[in-house]
């Protein structure tokens, strides 16, 4: 069995469970750290041990070249799971400028941008697009990107995708949706050529897209579930405002035996309204972003060490991770982080990396325990309430 499910919440979507792998198992709900080259920037493996990362993402575009496709276990140290992109996303997003999640109204929209503007361009066969690394012209499809994540050798993969931005309008986003759905079954039958070429078992998920319609979503949802992937990335750029009803569109439809990935995502009430709507894990690369430009993340809401110079206050008090627990303040991080010395501004990115990353991971296991014991709607309540609303 490779995800088993162990409990519900009645009444919403939510659920707790394991996916299993050949490297080991992922207790759900969860966060996924983010190593795009397959490591986490100033970040240590060990790091990731300490603070209870169970899995890891690491995006297939980046790892594409042959000095870094050889397997992910023996370049980087990380002997648990590993997620990959299929590459899909970076390619699509070139020159667009767009997030994941976008705070605007309909009322508000964004202008409509012309495809002829994008660094990329879509075809039937795959995406062609400029290497922004050396500026030569590129190419990856549905083939070469099954290839390049069965030879990376991570545990998941996803299948290749076509991103839609906010902007595109409905008549192209059905059309986009149609070729994701074909790219998806190329996918597949590309990945059952190679999944055991490394001696264990990789496993493929469709992604869905359909932006922010509901027959788009449903449909491809159904669509997908007709065939034999081991699980489903939820994919998209979303409005704040919709994320929950287009989660919920989709994972009404999809079965309930296989898990489910919310691409892309990892601020604390999204992860609420990811895990009430159905979703079972997350990744973002924000949590260690933000935290190399100064920002901390508290229970009471997230600080700009900016503003904390000589205090002697806990980063967040009752943290558990190990910067907390080694008794850095504020201030010494502000001080760490202000510094002109190299070696302490990159000790500075690890306490910080390490302390954000572990804030989620926490969030996440609370979230478990509290579906388990059927408390996760107080639970969500009095946790956004103290994050939104600090004393």
């Amino acid at each position: 069995m490779f995800f088993e499910l162990t409990s519900r919440l009645p009444g919403t979507l939510a659920r707790t469970g394991i996916i299993h792998t050949s490297h080991g198992d992922i207790k759900t709900p969860t966060f996924l750290p983010v190593g795009t080259f397959g490591f986490v920037k100033f970040v240590e493996m060990d790091d990731l041990r300490k603070i209870g990362a169970e899995a890891m993402l690491s995006n297939a575009y980046h790892l594409r070249r042959e000095s870094y496709a050889r397997g992910l276990a023996e370049h980087n140290g990380w002997r648990g799971p590993t997620f990959t992109d299929s590459g899909g996303f970076q390619v699509m997003s070139l020159g667009s400028g767009l997030g994941k999640v976008v705070s605007m109204t309909r009322e508000k929209p964004l202008e409509n941008t012309a495809k002829k503007d994008r660094l990329a361009r879509v075809a039937e066969d795959g995406v062609y697009f400029t290497d922004p690394f050396d500026g030569t012209p590129s190419f990856i499809g549905p083939e070469e990107s099954m290839q390049i994540q069965c030879k990376i050798g991570s545990d998941i993969h996803m299948a290749f995708d076509e991103l839609t931005s906010l902007a595109d309008d409905y008549e192209y986003t059905k059309t986009s949706l149609a070729r994701t759905e074909r790219w998806a079954l190329r996918s597949l039958e590309e990945h059952k050529k190679h999944k055991m070429d490394l001696g264990y078992e990789q496993h493929l998920y469709a992604v869905l897209q359909g932006g922010h319609w509901e027959d788009l979503r449903r449909s491809t949802a159904r669509f997908l579930r007709q065939y034999d992937f081991d699980g489903f990335g939820l994919g998209g750029a979303f409005l704040k405002e919709d994320l929950g009803a287009i989660l919920r569109w989709c994972n009404e439809e999809l079965p309930e035996e296989k898990p489910r990935h919310l691409l892309g995502l990892s601020h604390p009430d999204d992860i609420f309204i990811g895990v009430e709507n159905g979703a079972d894990t997350f990744d973002c690369v924000a949590p260690t972003r933000e935290a190399r430009h100064g920002k901390i993340y508290t229970k009471s809401g997230n600080i700009n060490l900016r503003k904390f110079a000589d205090s002697t206050e806990p980063l967040d008090p009752g943290c558990d991770c190990p910067t907390c627990a080694a008794g850095f303040t504020r201030g010494n991080l502000r001080a760490l982080w202000r510094s002109g010395d190299l070696e302490k501004k990159q000790q500075y990115y690890r306490l910080a990396s390490v302390h954000n990353l572990r804030f989620l991971l926490r969030l996440t296991e609370d979230i478990r325990t509290s579906i388990e014991n059927g408390t996760f709607l107080e639970f969500k309540h009095n946790f956004l309430n103290n994050y939104q609303n600090p004393c």
